[in-house]
């Protein structure tokens, strides 16, 4: 529909305030101190797929899947034995974290029963697998993102098949993205370059207020090439895509060592190289490398700091996402007047947001929220302040249905940002940004873990901004908070 013949919406609405939502989206663009979380952020570290073969020993612990049965309290990276034990000590001091491992012999699953499926879990890290997927895990592990998960891929250099099954890493990322029955049409907007770097120190963006670049965990300026590969970005695909360290000489789409991307509700990393995350300890017989520690990157920064963004720790490790509640919570849903059927009440808006108007059709019920839509520049917002008792896990949810005028298939021109600000208005997390390009027909629902912000009054709040020729429409309906 041409959203510039439509009548405006002219229902009366209070002025806008700060306000609404989200904590584990679509596109994360920093800024902003992050809330203090109530719960632990659950990673899942694989080693179901060859992660020890040859000389790798890409685990944080001998002991899986719960490294705390060799260490309950590790101080330093040799406590617990693996390769990866310094990332896994270094998250596990700051008491903020629960690790587990995937043990060889296991699968991947999302939504059984097993203590190490992926439901119980924010963010999966894949360090340098070396056995394809299944058809069934690589369905669990798109799942996962699309409805919140974190994922961190860490490939490796062209070749590198230490278990010489005809399979290597570069080739098996890439498998789970371009052939899954979830979504193939390049879901994140990347594809891994068939390359073998030998050496080099590729250097990190400028960009203060990325969260990865620069979190609580240090400054990112360099990343470290042992042997490994690059990215190559496709954002017209995904517009989300971003590099965030570039092998020397390259930018843009070409020649990305460090990125992340979004899918669904969830968020990627991807790593070009496993020497970055070896601390060159590990079980006896093997080969390592201490990239680490390595005083020419700051690779441990990068790390840690994706780790955080990706559980949905945003710019410090005590961020809002992931997890569940402690204690004890009523089960309740917090949003008044979630659907819109009491008009303008409870909610903040820009004027006619909320309206029964023809134009759109509500997913239920009479009203709904309608955001942009006028094909002139305009900015709509819609608000509301809720308090998430402590204690509780929370999830925010409401159907979003988006259509344009737009005839572009790769620039973002119309957007909707979904954010969390304090009571000051600060904003602490932007979770979501939608776009003219998420155009489709019908609602899809979209929900993220508030659980973070368990304990805080916050604001959430959509901002619908529209560029000045094309139409795109916005719209919203049941929405809710639903606490446990």
């Amino acid at each position: 529909m041409l959203g510039s013949r439509r009548s405006r919406r002219r229902l009366t609405t209070a002025l806008a305030g700060f306000g609404l939502l989200l904590t584990g989206a679509a596109v994360q663009l920093g800024g902003g101190t992050a809330a203090h979380a109530a719960t632990t952020h659950r990673i899942l570290f694989d080693n179901a797929h060859a992660e020890t073969a040859g000389n790798a020993d890409w685990i944080i612990s001998t002991s899986q899947p719960d490294p705390l049965g060799q260490d309950s309290s590790p101080s330093a990276e040799t406590d617990w034995t693996g390769a990866l034990s310094s990332w896994g000590v270094a998250l596990q001091k700051t008491g903020e974290y629960s690790l587990k491992t995937l043990p060889s012999g296991s699968s991947l699953s999302y939504g059984g029963s097993s203590s190490t499926d992926l439901s119980n879990f924010d963010t999966l890290v894949l360090p340098e697998p070396n056995t394809l997927f299944t058809s069934a895990e690589k369905t669990a592990i798109m799942n996962f993102v699309k409805n919140g998960g974190g994922l961190f891929m860490v490939s490796d250099h062209t070749g590198s098949d230490r278990n010489n099954d005809g399979a290597d890493a570069v080739k098996i990322l890439n498998d789970l993205m371009t052939n899954n029955s979830v979504d193939s049409t390049d879901p994140f907007g990347f594809s891994i370059d068939s390359l073998n770097i030998a050496s080099g120190y590729p250097a990190a963006i400028s960009d203060s207020t990325d969260p990865v670049l620069h979190g609580s965990f240090g400054t990112v300026t360099k990343s470290l090439f042992a042997n490994g590969t690059t990215a190559t970005l496709k954002p017209a695909d995904n517009s989300s895509v971003k590099g965030l360290v570039y092998r020397s000489g390259y930018s843009g789409n070409t020649g990305a060592f460090f990125l992340t991307s979004t899918f669904g509700s969830g968020r990627i990393a991807f790593w070009g190289d496993s020497s970055p995350i070896d601390d060159g300890t590990g079980q006896s017989g093997n080969t390592l490398y201490d990239g680490w520690n390595d005083s020419g990157a700051t690779n441990a920064a990068l790390a840690l700091n994706a780790t955080a963004w990706l559980a949905g720790a945003g710019t410090g490790s005590g961020g809002g996402g992931g997890g569940g509640g402690t204690g004890t919570c009523t089960a309740a849903q917090l949003l008044g007047n979630s659907g819109f059927e009491s008009g303008n009440s409870t909610w903040s808006a820009t004027s006619g947001v909320i309206t029964s108007s023809s134009g759109e059709s509500p997913r239920s019920g009479s009203y709904y929220a309608w955001l942009d839509g006028m094909g002139t520049a305009t900015t709509d917002t819609l608000s509301q302040s809720v308090t998430v008792p402590s204690g509780c896990s929370a999830r925010l949810s409401f159907y979003l249905h988006v259509d344009t005028d737009e005839t572009t298939t790769g620039t973002a021109y119309d957007t909707l940002k979904v954010q969390v600000l304090n009571g000051s208005g600060t904003v602490l997390g932007t979770l979501a940004t939608y776009s003219n390009l998420n155009a489709a027909s019908g609602y899809t629902q979209r929900s993220f873990d508030l659980s973070g912000y368990a304990g805080q009054t916050v604001t959430l709040k959509f901002t619908g901004t529209e560029g000045s020729k094309y139409q795109t429409s916005f719209v919203v309906d049941d929405t809710a908070l639903d606490v446990s």
